[in-house]
């Protein structure tokens, strides 16, 4: 019988582990190929490991919750053949995997190990306490010094609050290496009230006040990076918006007239979405500075259109598939490319890859009936564009002949946008030309 290593995928370039959410395989089931045998999170999107072969499942080497390095080994599968698939020199494998290997390299390694574990046992371990705080360059001289927490507590600081610095800790060994011994200082407490110390750790455990008759909900993991997500954009971006209105009745008249040839041409649904994307894409080529990032104190002004397009998921938490090079897709890719991001993203199967690297982002709010919003920027971007519903209203149309009432589909486009970097003006343009592509669709144009 030959064995296969169930290894964790590459992830896209940015991501290097990801957290085991649940096994769907147990040990001893059989394996088809393709079958999903686990799910992991990453810090970007949730998604299945399924396996390259079949066989029968017989080890596992990780549990629920614990983070795995990409390229480690998940399990071992166990499928039809002589050769064993399973190589001792192979560095992603964990120490949970049992390699066949000579008795005398098992004895070097058991003797390694407990080398590494005695170093550890009598490496001082270092820590802070509630008057003295340690920042890790001081902690880790201490390490490698071996500065016992004794001699560590006797150091007198020089920093703020009386913190030992970095200068502290090399003047002590310095002392100590001339001398052989250092006299013990006396040390001030800390004047630091605390109260101050632990008034933080008392905000972020008071209880919400609920009877017995309330429902407490345990937040996802999505939910808690969304929750973060936005929180840290509000703290980071100067959100400012700008909103207008725009006619798009020939666009409700146009796609009413060819939804159904397009349909059975190219077998996909032909929504607002696309021909939206296609709008927001051109207005980035005419105002790049749109199509930017802040780092620090620079503006990062990107070369590729790259559009986020904020989906809602079933669970109500939020993602956003990024459309690649978006300016450069015909309305049919457009389309192709939107049905099929918003359906993997439904069914939680999106990659990585496919929710990096947007520069732009719309996000549709008008599918829950709601007219405008104020969306948050996905950072680091520096705008977003919310799309609301399309409503018939009696509008004045003007004609040679003279201005008169007449019933428009019409819609609001809301802009969100960094003040810091994107003045009105150009947030103000920027969604102006949107609503005039928009308003100056062509209703006899082929697709």
């Amino acid at each position: 019988m030959a064995k296969f290593k169930l290894k964790l995928p590459k992830m896209g370039e940015s991501v290097a582990e990801a957290t085991i959410t649940s096994w769907l395989k147990e040990i001893g089931d059989t394996i088809e190929i393709d079958e999903p045998i686990l799910e992991i999170a990453t810090d970007k999107v949730d998604s299945e490991v399924p396996s390259e072969v079949e066989g029968v499942l017989v080890e596992r080497f990780f549990n629920v919750d614990d983070v795995v390095q990409v390229g480690g080994v998940l399990a071992i599968i166990e499928t039809e053949g002589d050769a064993n698939d399973i190589s001792e020199n192979d560095d992603a494998i964990t120490e949970n995997v049992i390699q066949e290997a000579p008795q005398q390299e098992a004895i070097s390694y058991v003797e390694e190990t407990v080398a590494v574990a005695q170093q550890a046992v009598e490496t001082p371990v270092v820590v802070s306490t509630d008057n003295r705080f340690y920042s890790p360059l001081v902690k880790n001289i201490a390490k490698t010094e071996g500065i016992t927490q004794e001699e560590l507590d006797t150091i007198p600081g020089t920093g703020k609050d009386a913190r030992v610095t970095k200068s502290d800790i090399l003047q002590f060994l310095e002392n100590r290496n001339g001398n052989g011994v250092i006299a013990p200082a006396k040390i001030d407490p800390v004047p630091v009230p605390v109260k101050t110390v632990q008034e933080p750790v008392k905000v972020q455990k008071t209880p919400v006040i609920s009877n017995g008759e309330d429902e407490i909900i345990e937040m996802t993991r999505m939910g808690k990076l969304v929750s973060n997500h936005m929180t840290s954009s509000l703290q980071t971006s100067a959100h400012v918006q700008s909103f207008i209105e725009a006619d798009v009745t020939n666009i409700w008249n146009w796609r009413k007239k060819v939804k159904d040839a397009f349909f059975k041409r190219e077998g996909e649904n032909l929504t607002f979405t696309p021909i939206f994307m296609e709008a927001v894409a051109k207005a980035l080529r005419e105002y790049p500075l749109m199509n930017i990032s802040v780092q620090d104190d620079k503006i990062i002004k990107k070369k590729n259109i790259n559009l986020g397009m904020a989906a809602a998921l079933p669970d109500g938490n939020l993602i956003v598939p990024v459309i690649k090079n978006a300016d450069q897709l015909n309305l049919v890719g457009m389309t192709k490319q939107v049905n099929d991001l918003a359906n993997r993203a439904r069914l939680n199967q999106l990659k990585p890859d496919e929710i990096q690297g947007g520069t732009y982002t719309v996000t549709n709010v008008g599918s829950f009936g709601s007219i405008m919003g104020t969306p948050i920027i996905n950072q680091p971007q520096v705008g977003i564009l919310a799309l609301g519903a399309i409503r018939k209203v009696p509008a004045v149309i003007e004609t040679p002949e003279g201005d008169f009432i007449g019933i428009r589909y019409k819609m609001f486009l809301s802009h969100s946008y960094d003040h810091r970097v994107v003045n009105g003006a150009l947030g103000g343009m920027f969604v102006k030309a949107v609503a005039d592509y928009l308003e100056a669709w062509d209703i006899k144009r082929e697709i």
